[in-house]
């Protein structure tokens, strides 16, 4: 161990460099390094992990978003072993963020804090899903359920479904949530005319749709924030 305290931290190999200075020192391409243990032939780990992040611009929310099939063909060398050990490690953090969120947040307020709850469930998906998040009086969330799943461009949503769900969670209110996985957050009229749909059929049981989020890469589109609800 006093060898390594001499040493400087930029000299240290990955593991080293974490055990002696901490893993919040590490880079992202160390961390990677750290997960995949081991290089492909003619590139050792370090210079591996900063190929796969250069070739991502440097967003590990990219690499997350690729499927084993997809990593394996991207970057040659690479065995269903290391690109499974990767995706999973990435996929675990992303629901370590989720879940320090719902510890640390009680109430949801705002299409921000709504987005950022709902975000692990729908982020990077290649099919449209939709979801409701129930809430209490208090805006504190009851559970978020899945109530339809599509194509690329599409969702069957059953009405009789969100409301039996939101009498079964005693829900006060309820935030709608669904994808597009062209990235084009802007909603169609369907989804308009679905959203006030819902909202008729949720007055009848005297509950509120407090927003519905249309969530794309990185971003998403609140029909509150653009006074449609």
């Amino acid at each position: 161990m006093k060898q390594l305290e001499r040493e400087s931290p930029d000299n240290l190999m990955p593991r080293e460099k974490a055990m002696a200075f901490g893993i919040k020192t590490l880079s992202d391409a160390e961390l990677m390094a750290l997960i995949f243990a081991t290089g492909i032939k003619g590139k050792n780990v370090v210079r591996m992990c900063e190929d796969i992040l250069v070739d991502n611009e440097y967003h590990i929310s990219k690499v997350a978003r690729m499927n084993v099939k997809e990593f394996m063909n991207r970057y040659k060398g690479i065995g269903p072993a290391k690109a499974l050990t990767m995706l999973a490690a990435l996929e675990l953090g992303n629901r370590s963020a989720a879940d320090a969120l719902k510890v640390e947040q009680t109430q949801i307020r705002t299409s921000e804090q709504a987005y950022r709850y709902m975000k692990p469930h729908l982020d990077g998906l290649d099919h449209e899903e939709f979801w409701v998040l129930y809430l209490k009086r208090n805006n504190a969330p009851i559970r978020a359920m899945k109530i339809g799943q599509g194509g690329l461009s599409t969702t069957i949503v059953d009405i009789k479904i969100i409301m039996r769900e939101a009498l079964s969670a005693n829900a006060a209110s309820m935030m709608l949530f669904h994808n597009h996985p062209s990235g084009n957050i802007h909603p169609s009229e369907a989804d308009i005319t679905l959203t006030k749909r819902i909202g008729e059929a949720a007055k009848l049981f005297e509950m509120r749709i407090l927003d519905h989020l249309i969530i794309g890469l990185d971003n998403y589109y609140s029909f509150y924030e653009s006074q449609l609800i």
